[in-house]
This record gives structure tokens, sequence and C-alpha cells, in this order.
């Protein structure tokens, strides 16, 4: 319990740069998503063939893989070291967010693409009846149906994310895992902080879930009322 107590301020420094390293993959993500989803869908192979390959390569290979390629692959080039990318590419926290937020990208396209498709063709056909453009119609009313469709797989998509920040550590990155590894070595006292790291990602997802439901329900509160 003194050991616990004692490296307590470490684990809470842990969790810090897990959420940080969690928050700064999830919103580049989603962003690169939105914008890349219409090219997916494109009935262009220029523009679909490139997204299909890169959520081919992203969801084909293990994230671990990525990390590495990233961090140790990327200082093999020398006019990589030489380009503006080095001031990025050298952080090993900048790598990570990287690779953790363009495999979360793959999935979520996907999920997007799923989503859109989802969306009742009828409420499409009246956008167009009323006059307005395609690209209106996907910003105004089939990206707003398509996300709140998403909510439920995308909270999984968040706590795998989450759970994958545990990967850090692996090049040098001392998050929750990768202190709970690092005080463990220390103290011999393996089981305890495995446990307590567990108990911590496991009340995270908690959290995330719950919030993700009570979102989903606010998103979709006509359907919930129409159940009642």
């Amino acid at each position: 319990m003194n050991d616990i107590i004692q490296h307590l301020p470490e684990l809470i420094s842990g969790l810090g740069v897990t959420l940080a390293l969690m928050f700064s993959a999830l919103v580049p993500a989603i962003i690169l998503a939105l914008l890349l989803t219409p090219a997916a869908r494109s009935k262009h192979l220029w523009l679909s063939l490139p997204v299909d390959g890169f959520i081919f390569f992203m969801r084909g290979t293990p994230l671990l893989v990525q990390i590495f390629l990233i961090y140790y692959g990327s200082a093999q080039f020398e006019w990589v070291r030489a380009s503006f990318l080095w001031v990025a590419l050298r952080e090993p926290f900048a790598c990570a967010t990287i690779a953790l937020a363009l495999n979360s990208c793959a999935y979520t396209i996907v999920l997007l693409k799923g989503a859109i498709q989802s969306v009742p063709r009828e409420e499409i056909t009246a956008c167009y009846a009323l006059g307005m453009s395609q690209f209106l119609t996907f910003w105004r009313i089939t990206l707003p149906r398509a996300i709140r469709i998403i909510l439920p797989a995308y909270s999984n998509e968040v706590v795998i994310i989450l759970k994958s920040t545990s990967l850090a550590n692996t090049i040098t990155i001392l998050d929750l895992m990768g202190v709970t590894n690092k005080i463990a070595g220390e103290t011999y006292a393996v089981i305890p902080f495995l446990f307590i790291a567990g108990a911590i990602y496991l009340a995270l997802n908690f959290v995330i879930l719950s919030a993700f439901r009570s979102l989903e329900k606010r998103a979709n509160v006509y359907l919930y009322q129409a159940s009642q």
C-alpha cells in the first residue's frame, strides 16, 4: 500500500499522457475521416482507390507496426530528417499520435460509409425535390443523420483507441502503461500495479461508454420517445 501511495503521482501523470494521446489522435482522425469519406464513396476511381488502399493498409496491419514504421522508419530517410516534418517525427508523442490518428481515421471512414448508406433514400430524394444541391444535402442532411447512426459503433472505436494508447510505451512514452511498467520494474510489485492500471482503463471505458450512451439518447431523442 505504501508503494502505491508513493507512486500515485506518477500514475496520475501517466494517466494525463494517456488522455492527451487519446484526444490528440481522435480530433484529427474525425476531421480527416469527414474529409475523406466523400472521396471513399466517389464513383471516380482516382478518388476512391487511394482512400480504399489507405483503409486496407491501416486496417490490415497491426497498430504496433504502424507506430514503429512512423517512429523508427521515418528516421531512415535523409530527406525526412532534413525537412520540416522532422520537427514532429523526431518526437515519440507526435509519432504515436499520428499512428493512432491514421488508424482511427481508417475505421471511422468505414463506419461513416456504412452509416451514410443507412440513411433512408426518401429523405435524400425529398431534399432534391426541395431544390437542395447534392453537396448541401450531404453536409446538412445526410452527414448529420449518419453521425447519429454511428454513435454506438463509434463509442467502441474511442474505447479501442484509449486501450491502444498503451502501445505508446514501446517508443519510450511514459503513458499510464509506460509508468506502470517502470514502477513494476523498480518495485517488483508487478501484479498490484498492473491491476491498478487495468482498473483505471476499465473506469475510463465506463465513463466513455456512459457519455456516448447519454449523447446517443440526446441525438436520437425522437426514437426513444417513440419507443415509450
